[in-house]
């Protein structure tokens, strides 16, 4: 049985979680999520907490255990306070813009690089390098950082690109450094 499966989740005050069959949906302040759950993992909602449960016998069952736990404690955190990720950028004439729904980028190319933001994410520019990802669904802010970073990763002799603020981009020493 997982570990992480058998964790309770607390639900905080504000959010209500509840089933539709094998549908559950959270609402909080920020916003509603839902998300289709296996029938081989049960839950239940009490007062103030959720708790899943998985068949033993089934291997499938396990495995979808602390994945299913897991994300409905991201949806629950999510619509409480949501989740946001900082991008960094650093480079000479490199920078960020956010006109109406899209995200322009100058990063060094013949061309500006455009991103269309998904719904339900919000994008803030801070003084044109630094960009805020934030919003209430967990997969979409990190894939949606993932992209924009993957445009010009950080490289390790200069350490120009775009990278995560709690990312450390390990520099190398330049040819002319060992003589």
């Amino acid at each position: 049985m997982s570990r992480i499966g058998k964790k309770i989740i607390t639900i905080p005050s504000g959010v209500t979680v509840s089933q539709n069959g094998d549908v559950i949906t959270v609402k909080g302040p920020k916003g509603e999520l839902s998300q289709k759950v296996s029938n081989l993992v049960n839950f239940e909602i009490k007062e103030n907490e959720v708790v899943l449960t998985a068949d033993n016998t089934d291997k499938l069952a396990n495995t979808l255990h602390g994945t299913t736990r897991a994300n409905v404690a991201n949806m629950v955190e999510g619509v409480s306070t949501g989740f946001k990720k900082t991008l960094i950028i650093v480079g000479v004439g490199y920078r960020a813009e956010v006109k109406g729904k899209t995200l322009d980028l100058s990063l060094g190319y013949s061309h500006p690089v455009v991103f269309d933001i998904p719904e339900g994410i919000s994008v803030e520019v801070v003084k044109g390098t630094t960009i805020n990802i934030s919003g209430i669904d967990k997969q979409k802010v990190g894939q949606f950082a993932a992209e924009v970073r993957h445009q010009r990763e950080p490289e390790p002799y200069h350490g120009k690109g775009i990278h995560y603020d709690t990312e450390t981009v390990r520099r190398k020493e330049g040819k002319t450094a060992k003589k």
